[in-house]
C-alpha cells in the first residue's frame, strides 16, 4: 500500500563541551518531536506501528553519529535515521568546539480509504 507523508518536524540541538555528534543529533530530534501530539492514531484506530518514521540529521561529521542508537530511542513507529553533512562546528576561543545538529523528522502512514489528500509531487 502506498504511503503518504503526514508529518514533518524540524529541530536543532547541540553539544557544547564533548564534541559528541550523537548527543547533538539526539537533542535535535528531541527538539523536533517535543511539541508534537499524534491524535490521528486514536481518531483512526491505528496502531503507531503503522507509522514509518524517517529521520535525517545534519552534522559536520556524519560518520560520528550512532544512527542505530538514535533510531532505537524514537518513541513511536518504525524508525530509520540517516546522518548527512550539515549542521555547524563552532570554535570557542576557550578551546572547545560546539557541535550543532539539525534534524528533520518525517512520519509516513499508509493511505487511508476515504481521505482526499492533495498530491503535491
Amino acid at each position: 500500500m502506498a504511503e503518504q507523508r503526514m508529518i514533518i518536524e524540524m529541530g536543532m540541538g547541540n553539544d557544547q563541551y564533548g564534541m559528541d555528534y550523537t548527543k547533538a543529533a539526539a537533542r535535535a530530534i528531541e527538539d523536533a518531536i517535543r511539541h508534537s501530539a499524534l491524535p490521528i492514531f486514536a481518531s483512526l484506530d491505528l496502531d503507531t506501528d503503522a507509522m514509518r518514521v524517517q529521520v535525517t540529521v545534519g552534522v559536520q561529521q556524519p560518520d560520528k553519529v550512532d544512527v542505530d542508537k538514535l533510531a532505537e530511542a524514537l518513541p513511536r513507529g518504525r524508525a530509520t535515521v540517516k546522518a548527512v553533512k550539515g549542521g555547524l562546528n563552532v570554535e570557542n576561543p576557550a578551546g572547545n568546539t560546539v557541535v550543532v545538529a539539525s534534524a528533520a523528522v518525517e512520519a509516513f502512514l499508509p493511505r487511508q480509504a476515504g481521505w482526499k489528500l492533495r498530491d503535491r509531487s
